[in-house]
């Protein structure tokens, strides 16, 4: 439960308007001013920074205009993730809309790996480029990047992972992570730092007089796949990275861009509202299936695409992509779940390494995540080919994987990352040594408490103040997601009214407080209704609205329960 001030609180109710739960809500998360709580609660583009307080944002856009006056051919160099897969789509976009000579290049996952690697770089020569811009990768390539120059041809990097070293000799190494850059937000995905890239080449190309027989483009009709990669990277949303994923929802809920409306019909959700939650479930990763099992240039295609039949043949084959996806992923789940819960005691363990030749490399880092997810550690799985290991880590709030990798670099080929997710590149022979280390390491760095979950309150209050005034108010909230998650709230000393187990083990109930109740689901735990026959209990949860055969109601969805003591 957060500490607030009741002074805070009660202006921001005077000034804006707003519910006492709303405001108890943003002077918990740090939003403690009129102004602060404005720019939240209605994020604007006018509230974007300055794309050129971006370190080498200058020489890298003097660099593009170069290459479109002159007609040179540019290559995009991706990630095959959502991240990346966006991030190519929208530069290519822009560049083609332009009249650019723009291609792109995503390398294969499994023979080629994550990064520029110079076959790759010598098909792009062969193919008459001269400029190679990577998205959503580069920042640690030095190597190829030198070789790339010896060849002829310049790059500009745009990413956004961690600097580890000296940056690479490239025309422009553009990310806010480097030491020496000052944009004010760090944490954006890939596709947000090729977005103001965007910004300030559009604005460098329109004081040149570029658009004075042409349509100049509106970048806004960008945001939708802005907003997909953002989600989908998990990136904090704050700062620019709400306002891009709140205009870009809303122009996912519209639809217009043909592959988007394909993907949506393939998801089930054409005629829905897409919030963050439909796009992390439904869309992104069908978009992320492509990358991880199939070919991630299909996607990419997708997006790109103006053809209807096109675009629902491409949908219909990242479906299959999906499908296959989940399957391997269901068996190195549950190998995995049923080796710890076995055969490891996860008490002593502050970490989880494990490797198979036997799993997909596509697929381990979901599968990572759900056991750092479910176990509340770090874990790493690696797919192990021919005596080398390629691994995917997935962190936890309290402990930055990618530091805790730099600490471990000498039993591994490669790294790179960010805090909560990173890729490794390891020899078999050095991965149990790795793995004791790593466990070390987090041991000294993470408190025992950071491995129990915890539900955190955003506000106490009674059933009667949950309506549909609340939960109008709170919608403005979103989009959820990292650092700004689903307002939990709480309500002490209810009872429960006809609790039943529906569906795969949900509990649904009617909970009652001083003769008001309400409607409450709490997904996946059926086996708690033997603790609430004739017992009063603390709940935590969020409110929403549950839509149902064309009608409306208010709903609890459950985060926790606690059994008062009699």
């Amino acid at each position: 439960m957060p500490d607030g001030n009741e002074e805070e609180r009660n202006l921001l109710v005077r000034e804006l308007g707003i519910h006492w739960i709303i405001s108890s809500i943003l002077t918990g998360r740090h939003i403690l001013t009129p102004d602060e709580a404005r720019k939240y609660l209605y994020p604007s583009l006018h509230d974007l920074h300055n794309p050129f307080l971006m370190k080498d944002m200058l020489p890298g856009v003097d660099r593009m205009i170069s290459a479109v006056y002159r007609k040179e051919k540019v290559v995009v160099y991706g990630d095959y993730d959502a991240d990346g897969i966006t991030s190519v789509a929208v530069l290519v976009k822009f560049l083609r809309e332009i009249q650019a000579d723009a291609g792109y290049y995503i390398p294969d996952r499994i023979e080629e790996g994550y990064g520029l690697n110079r076959k790759a770089i010598d098909r792009i020569k062969d193919g008459g480029a001269s400029l190679i811009v990577t998205v959503d990768c580069g920042i640690s390539d030095r190597d190829e990047v030198l070789y790339a120059a010896s060849l002829g041809l310049d790059t500009i990097i745009l990413d956004h992972h961690e600097v580890s070293g000296p940056l690479p000799n490239a025309v422009a190494s553009i990310n806010p992570k480097r030491p020496d850059d000052t944009f004010p937000l760090k944490h954006l995905a890939a596709v947000g730092i090729v977005f103001n890239f965007l910004i300030a080449l559009r604005g460098s190309l329109r004081k040149n007089g570029f658009w004075h027989d042409k349509p100049y483009p509106n970048l806004k009709e960008y945001l939708d796949l802005v907003a997909l990669g953002t989600i989908g990277d998990i990136c904090p949303m704050v700062d620019e990275n709400r306002i891009f994923s709140r205009v870009g929802l809303e122009l996912l809920t519209e639809g217009k861009r043909t592959g988007i409306r394909a993907l949506k019909e393939i998801s089930g959700i054409d005629d829905s509202t897409v919030d963050s939650e439909k796009a992390s479930f439904c869309l992104i990763p069908r978009i992320n299936a492509a990358g991880r099992v199939g070919l991630p240039g299909e996607a990419v295609e997708l997006l790109l695409s103006d053809s209807v039949t096109e675009a629902r043949e491409l949908a219909l084959k990242l479906e299959s992509y999906n499908r296959k996806r989940r399957a391997l992923e269901k068996v190195i789940l549950d190998e995995i779940v049923e080796h710890i819960d076995s055969t490891i005691d996860s008490s002593n363990r502050t970490s989880f390494v494990m490797a198979s030749d036997k799993w997909h490399p596509g697929v381990i880092g979901i599968v990572a995540s759900k056991i750092a997810d479910r176990y509340d550690r770090p874990a790493i799985l690696i797919s192990l080919r021919d005596g080398v290991g390629k691994g995917s880590g997935r962190s936890i709030a309290n402990f930055n994987i990618f530091q805790g990798l730099k600490e471990c670099e000498d039993y591994l080929i490669s790294y790179g990352g960010h805090r909560y997710a990173a890729g490794i590149s390891i020899l078999e022979e050095d991965i149990a040594q790795f793995s004791d280390l790593l466990d070390e390491i987090v041991r000294e760095n993470v408190q025992k408490s950071d491995f129990v979950s915890a539900t955190f309150i955003d506000a106490q209050c009674h059933l009667n103040d949950i309506t549909h005034e609340l939960l109008s108010q709170m919608e403005l909230l979103a989009p959820f997601g990292s650092r700004n998650p689903e307002p939990v709230l709480c309500v002490r000393n209810v009872n429960a009214l006809s609790p039943a187990i529906v569906g795969k083990n949900h509990l649904r109930m009617r909970v009652s407080q001083s003769g008001v109740s309400r409607n409450s689901i709490w997904f996946s735990q059926g086996h708690f209704i033997r603790d609430l026959h004739d017992s009063f209990f603390d709940i935590a949860f969020t409110p929403q609205i549950n839509y149902w055969n064309g009608s409306s109601d208010i709903q609890l969805k459950m985060k926790d329960i606690k059994v008062r003591e009699n």
